[in-house]
Parts: structure tokens; C-alpha cells; sequence
């Protein structure tokens, strides 16, 4: 149901609204071009007489000056001037505020050039409905349990991406049913004239009739249900985020936890090292410092670029409950053009935790979020220290433009470019020999091919076929958006 559910938030998204992003991954510089070929000299330089910012409606100007790395008045070099273009426009589109961002050049003088881009702004408020049904379908829903809704999530996510034009973010989640979630998150990343410095806070309740308790011999989640809500969570949150350098940034999190389960998921029937104390509830505290890099054409489909990532986390500090840990993990992506429509890319990621006796809660590793072997999704794969590389080639095959049904005002068609692609994986997950499971402490490797399909808003469907080392292989459906 999880991804029927993606899909039918796709559909939504198709229908409500439409814009172009597969088309938006590489620059045009035809216009540069034809200007620069006035400039027979190339160590002339061209300065920069004015930016112009059109096509803003609710997003303010500063906001997108602020990711151009060039001002008006300064110089350029004509042998640097079409790459900092490029690299201009892909920062504005980064922002995750526009579905197509371009740049159109005017002279004012002999070295002089007025630089206008030209944004067409996103949906941002989205409130997409949810229904998902717990049991394997709507027959046995309405058969077997008469359509009990405690059976059902139901409820409504609300985001707003850019509530007050500042590319503030506001997230509102009510659900009911099987999991109660009452949460909500504010991000404001500008808050000083400079624009360096944000902050973000929010907080929630959560409640689950089922959650994991326990990973089985055969890497397989072990699912606890009394019937009850066995499981609650109540958390409040609050960050401070430095961002001076464009393609660099810096935050500091820190987050209170309130855990409290059933007293008999303690017993030794299910799961005693779950908390490794007899303590069904925990107070603990998160606190977080990550820095984040990223300098790619797309940030949610990169074909071209560099990211990484750095984490510490200290999670309690022996105040109140017995969850004690502290981790440090990072990733380094890169992802390179090869000509004629190829591409490739390496993706390295690992996690070290400390001390390495760890309750289950903090066993998290492979299995969990992007962090997998492609043809291992059906595993979860606990640790205390992990390394993991994926690699990938692929090649754009061909975009086409669907018509909508219904005019807007904006457009008439819809993007879709497809990508066909082959890939290996290998990892290694490290937990202590009572934890251990089938495929811990030993070498993962994974291998397949598939299609991905991109379309507006950077929504990407993923088709593949994929094959690991117990001998499996199957067809794997995935999901994900820049929503």
C-alpha cells in the first residue's frame, strides 16, 4: 500500500497542477553564445550592468538574488562567462521554487550585459489527502472487518513551500485511524539582512497500533500489535542553520523525545533489549550538527555535480532513561556526463556508532530511508557500522510531452524524459554477535537494471529488475519527488 499510496499522490499532483522539469536539467547557452561572439578577445571581461528578476509572483526578488553567485558590477571573464551561467541558473532552480528558470542577455554598452532571469514559480501549498487501508486489500477490509475504520490511516499532509515569498517552509500532518499523527514543522532559512542565517522548529504526537519490535534471523521486521496503541511518541524540535557560502551549509538540531511503549514488549517473548532496560518509557535528547554540500544540476535528479553530507549525533546524556549514543555518518555522491546522453555515478555512504552495545532502537542501519542494496528492499539489515557504494550508468533515452487534458493558463503539456540504467551494489554492515542476523557481518552485494521515469516536479518513478546474493530476484517499484 505504501507505494499505491506514492502513486496516488503522484496523480494528484498531475492533475492539480503542471509544470516542466524533466527538460530543466541542462543549461541553454545559446543566447550567451551569440553575445559573447562580439568579444574577439578572451581575456576581455564582461561586466554585469543589472540582474533582473521577472516572473516572481509570490517569491521575493532578494530571495533568488541570493543564490547568483555574481552581483551587478562585477567583471567576468568571456572564457568563464557561459559556466557562470550555467551554474547561476542551476542555483536558482535548485531552490526547489520554480519549474523552469531561464536567462536572457541584453548589452547596454561595449563590455557591458544586463542578465534577466526569467522564473516560472511552483504550486507550493499542496494538501494531499491520505487513506491507506492496513489489511492486504479492500475485500478483506470490508469483509472480514465490516470497513472498520481503526483499521485505516486517514487524514490530510499539508505543505506550504514558500508561505511568506522568503522560501519558508510550513508542514501540517492529521491523521487518524490505525496511526495517530498530529505534527507539525516551520523552516524559515533567512532570518538576518545577510541571509545566512535561519532557524526551524516544530513538534508532534504520534501513536502506532503496529510498529517493528524486532528483526528476525532472516533480516524480515517482526511487526508487534495488541490491539492497542502500544507505541507513543511525543517530541519537540528546534534548529539553527548557518548558510554563508551558496553551495555549503551548516545546521545545529536539538530534539526532545518522549517513548513510551507497552510493558510486555519488554518481555522476553518479544524483544528485552528493545530500550536494554525494563523502563517502558525513555526520556532522551538529540543533539545534532550536519553539514551538507551540494553542487549538482539537479539537487533531487543529479546527472551532473557533487554532493556530501556529515553528521554527528549525541543522543542522550544520562538526565533521565537509559538510551545513551552517539554516531557519526556522511556520504559523497558524484555524478558525471559521459557524452551522447550517458551518464554515471558512484555513491558512497557509512555510519559508525559508539558504544557499539546498543538497544534495538538504536540499531538502525541499512534498510531504512535511501540507505540500501537495490534488490535488498525487502530486508532490514540492523547494525552499529556500515558502508555502503552503489553505483549506476545510465542513458536518457527520449523526452516526450503528453497534452493535457484541460487548458491552463501556463501550459499545455506534460514532461516526461526516460532514463534505461544498470547498476551494482556492495556493502557491509558491522553489529555485535548476539544482534547478528543472516546477512550481518558479512560482504552485501546487489546488482540489476531498470527505467526511471522523470517528470514535473521532479517526481521520479522507478522501475527495476534486480538481483542479490541469497539468489532473489524480483521486480521493485520506488517513488520520490522534490515534494
Amino acid at each position: 500500500m505504501g507505494f499505491l499510496q506514492k502513486i496516488y499522490q503522484c496523480c494528484i499532483l498531475l492533475f492539480i497542477v503542471t509544470g516542466a522539469t524533466a527538460q530543466n536539467i541542462d543549461v541553454s547557452t545559446s543566447a550567451a553564445d551569440k553575445l559573447l561572439a562580439n568579444f574577439k578577445d578572451s581575456s576581455a571581461k564582461i561586466v554585469i550592468h543589472h540582474i533582473n528578476i521577472t516572473g516572481n509572483k509570490r517569491t521575493k526578488s532578494y530571495i533568488i538574488l541570493r543564490e547568483i553567485q555574481f552581483k551587478s558590477g562585477d567583471s567576468l571573464l568571456v572564457t568563464t562567462f557561459n559556466s557562470e551561467l550555467q551554474n547561476a541558473r542551476q542555483q536558482v532552480y535548485n531552490t526547489s521554487l520554480f519549474n523552469e528558470v531561464k536567462i536572457e542577455l541584453s548589452t547596454t554598452d561595449a563590455n557591458e550585459i544586463d542578465v534577466t532571469f526569467l522564473v516560472k514559480e511552483r504550486w507550493y501549498i499542496f494538501p494531499i489527502p491520505k487513506f491507506q487501508l492496513i489489511d492486504r486489500n479492500i475485500n478483506e477490509w470490508l469483509q472480514k472487518y465490516q470497513g472498520d475504520l481503526e483499521r485505516v490511516v486517514y487524514g490530510v499532509k499539508f505543505t506550504q513551500y514558500n508561505l511568506t515569498g522568503r522560501r519558508d517552509l510550513l508542514r501540517l500532518i492529521f491523521l487518524n485511524g490505525f496511526t495517530r499523527n498530529l505534527s507539525f514543522s516551520y523552516t524559515q532559512p533567512f532570518v538576518n539582512k545577510k541571509l545566512t542565517h535561519g532557524f526551524s522548529f516544530g513538534g508532534g504526537f504520534i501513536e502506532n497500533r503496529e510498529h517493528i519490535y524486532k528483526t528476525g534471523y532472516d533480516n524480515k521486521p517482526l511487526l508487534f500489535n495488541n490491539g492497542n496503541y502500544s507505541r507513543k511518541n511525543i517530541y519537540v524540535t528546534t534548529g539553527y542553520t548557518i548558510r554563508k557560502n551558496i553551495l555549503q551549509s551548516h545546521a545545529f538540531n536539538i530534539t526532545f523525545n518522549h517513548l513510551q511503549v507497552t510493558d510486555s514488549l519488554l518481555d522476553k517473548a518479544y524483544n528485552p533489549n528493545y530500550f536494554r532496560s525494563n523502563n517502558p518509557l525513555q526520556n532522551y535528547v538529540d543533539l545534532s550538527y550536519t553539514y551538507q554540500y551540494i553542487n549538482t544540476n539537479n539537487a533531487v535528479y543529479p546527472l551532473k555535480g557533487v554532493t556530501a553530507m556529515v553528521k554527528v549525533l549525541k543522543r542522550g546524556f544520562g538526565f533521565s532513561g537509559d538510551v545513551s549514543m552517539f554516531y557519526v555518518e556522511g556520504n559523497y555522491n558524484k555524478y558525471w556526463p559521459l557524452g551522447k546522453n550517458w551518464y554515471g555515478s558512484i555513491n558512497v555512504s557509512a555510519k559508525t556508532t559508539l558504544p557499539f552495545d546498543q538497544p534495538y532502537i538504536n540499531q538502525r542501519a541499512m534498510g531504512y530511508g535511501e540507505q540500501y542494496l537495490r534488490g535488498l528492499e525487502l530486508y532490514v539489515v540492523d547494525g552499529v557500522a556500515y558502508g555502503l557504494l552503489r553505483s549506476t550508468l545510465k542513458k536518457k533515452l527520449y523526452t516526450i510531452n503528453v497534452p493535457l487534458p484541460f487548458k491552463t493558463k501556463k501550459y499545455s503539456r506534460i514532461p516526461f524524459s526516460f532514463f534505461a540504467k544498470t547498476y551494482a551494489d556492495v556493502g557491509y554492515n558491522f553489529n555485535k554477535k548476539q544482534y547478528a542476523t543472516n546477512l550481518n557481518n558479512k560482504l552485501l552485494y546487489s546488482g540489476g537494471f531498470g527505467i526511471d521515469i522523470l517528470t514535473l516536479y521532479d517526481i521520479n518513478l522507478r522501475v527495476e529488475y534486480s538481483f542479490n546474493q541469497l539468489g532473489k530476484n524480483g521486480l521493485f517499484l520506488q517513488a520520490q519527488s522534490g515534494l
